[in-house]
């Protein structure tokens, strides 16, 4: 099993902790975090663009010069695509891009993340993220403290306020519970800042 060192919130070393074999330990499949970060990516769009076809635009109605005898290629309306204020070709209307990924291809890819987090030494196990007057400014010393203080993903056991009200306005930071961790969550951030508790957490809901 790969071993981790516990800090605390100021940096130090205080124990030690064996990792699950099946989360923290597994081949890596970079087709499916792939798949699974595309997934992710396409379920967040709002589907909410529109354009109008020739057939939508107002006016145009009447044939803007007669069919023979002008020397001008026929013409039907002047709101064709081919004409300022016309309409669209194949105009984008308002649609759903969600889609379903099987369970196993989504746990392949958390794994996948997480065993290359501990890989990279990514990876930064906390006993306790509890700051003495949970105020930002604290938070921020404590991820200089453990080393991440660029972009880091917070993770606790459960939905924890104080904790959320405290690292929420760091730039480049998100705070999750472990039972809502995510591929695309964990890969654009680079440092999982992660407790004890809700490492224990992962191992119960994804193992």
């Amino acid at each position: 099993m790969p071993k981790v060192d516990i800090l605390n919130i100021k940096g130090e070393n205080v124990g030690s902790l064996e990792l699950n074999e099946t989360l923290f330990n597994t081949s890596i499949s970079e087709q499916a975090v792939y798949e699974v970060v595309k997934n992710q990516l396409a379920n967040k769009r709002q589907g909410t663009q529109s354009a109008k076809t020739r057939s939508e635009v107002r006016g145009g109605g009447r044939k803007p010069f007669r069919q023979k005898g002008t020397g001008r290629a026929r013409q039907g309306s002047i709101r064709a695509p081919h004409y300022t204020g016309g309409g669209v070709v194949f105009a984008p209307k308002p649609r759903d891009y969600s889609y379903k990924l099987p369970k196993k291809l989504k746990r392949k890819a958390l794994y996948s993340v997480l065993t290359s987090k501990v890989n990279d030494n990514e990876l930064i196990v906390v006993d306790s993220l509890a700051l003495e007057n949970n105020k930002t400014k604290e938070a921020a010393t404590a991820l200089k403290a453990l080393g991440a203080d660029r972009t880091a993903y917070v993770v606790t056991a459960e939905n924890d306020n104080l904790v959320y009200r405290a690292f929420r306005n760091i730039e480049g930071v998100d705070v999750s519970s472990a039972s809502l961790i995510n591929v695309y969550d964990l890969i654009r951030h680079d440092k999982l800042v992660i407790t004890q508790d809700a490492v224990a957490k992962l191992e119960e809901v994804f193992n």
